[in-house]
């Protein structure tokens, strides 16, 4: 009786082991997906942070992403259904795609370093300009009141 059960349970469990889901007719590949997280998290933190910007250009995220990647919303949620339904797999990706949201984060973090400073420079340099521009100035009236002097 024992054994019997024993089988029951490891055949059970071998049956899990199939697919829970059917694989999507219209499959989205691997990489691709990743790609559509990526531009959903970054639409979805442009959303939350800035509401406007989207507002202003007229772009709502789904849509914008449908017309992207050339895919409906029942394409895009039966292969979201497929990729998760493989936890191990689906927690790759995303940890993949967080990876490449940090990477772009410090990319952009030292662009606006360096455009600020550029900005400090060009601003100590147009000072310096104008002090130099002072200068001359007091310098070229210095030369009038001693020339009206004499």
């Amino acid at each position: 009786m024992k054994k019997g059960i024993s089988l029951l349970a490891i055949l059970a469990l071998l049956g899990c082991k199939e697919d829970l889901v059917k694989k999507p007719e219209h499959l989205i590949e691997k990489s691709k997906m990743m790609d559509i997280m990526y531009d959903l998290a970054l639409l979805e933190a442009v959303k939350y942070q800035n509401p406007a910007i989207l507002d202003s250009n007229q772009i709502r995220p789904k849509q914008f992403i449908y017309k992207k990647y050339k895919i409906d919303s029942l394409q895009l949620a039966q292969n979201n259904i497929y990729y998760a339904a493989d936890y191990k797999n689906y927690k790759i990706m995303f940890e993949s795609v967080v990876k490449r949201i940090a990477n772009e984060k410090k990319r952009i973090d030292l662009v606006i370093k360096l455009e600020e400073k550029k900005k400090k420079i060009r601003i100590a340099q147009l000072k310096k300009k104008s002090q130099l521009a002072k200068k001359s100035k007091d310098s070229i009236a210095t030369l009038k009141t001693k020339k009206g002097s004499i």
